[in-house]
């Protein structure tokens, strides 16, 4: 049974209303992702993906990522719209800041990608998301981001968007 959406005010997206199967669409607001003190991925050129009870997922060209922030890629498991994943541990680098990750400390798979996406998701190849809870700080537009909720899924909770989110205790079979 999936649950009520939430109402939404003028300027808001319920993730309800976002299709399944999913959409990409680029994004033209600065995407930033920080950690351990310094920006490691920064992008106006990302892209997000809409689905149903989800919040965006956020991609950033490889490009637009910091050299050395990603370790090896290693296989990961399939989306049924996307494709095969690939995940990277997250090395943290540079300066701290108070309550930061460690400099040099290693955050397993918490980066994926897709090399060969499904041809609906092309414009993504190669493109990196990352998981907002691990980092110190996730934004889009300047507004910072909280993770979706129970750590399986990347998407990014920001202000203008309305649940209820896929992710917690009990949603798995929404």
């Amino acid at each position: 049974m999936h649950p009520t959406p939430a109402p939404t005010k003028p300027g808001e997206e319920s993730v309800w209303d976002y299709p399944r199967p999913p959409r990409l669409e680029p994004v033209a607001a600065t995407l930033k992702v920080v950690l351990a003190g310094r920006t490691i991925a920064e992008t106006r050129a990302g892209f997000r993906v809409l689905e149903t009870s989800h919040p965006p997922t956020y991609y950033f060209p490889p490009g637009d990522v910091a050299a050395g922030v990603l370790g090896p890629a290693r296989r990961a498991g399939i989306c049924e719209w996307k494709g095969r994943a690939v995940l990277f541990d997250v090395l943290a680098g540079g300066a701290t800041t108070p309550g930061a990750t460690t400099p040099g400390a290693t955050i397993p798979g918490a980066a994926w990608a897709y090399p060969d996406p499904t041809p609906g998701f092309r414009a993504i190849a190669g493109y990196v998301a990352f998981y907002a809870g691990p980092m110190e700080a996730c934004f889009v537009g300047g507004v910072r981001a909280e993770p979706q909720p129970g750590g399986f899924y990347g998407g990014w909770i920001t202000p203008g968007v309305v649940g209820p989110f896929k992710g917690g205790p009990g949603s798995m079979g929404w």
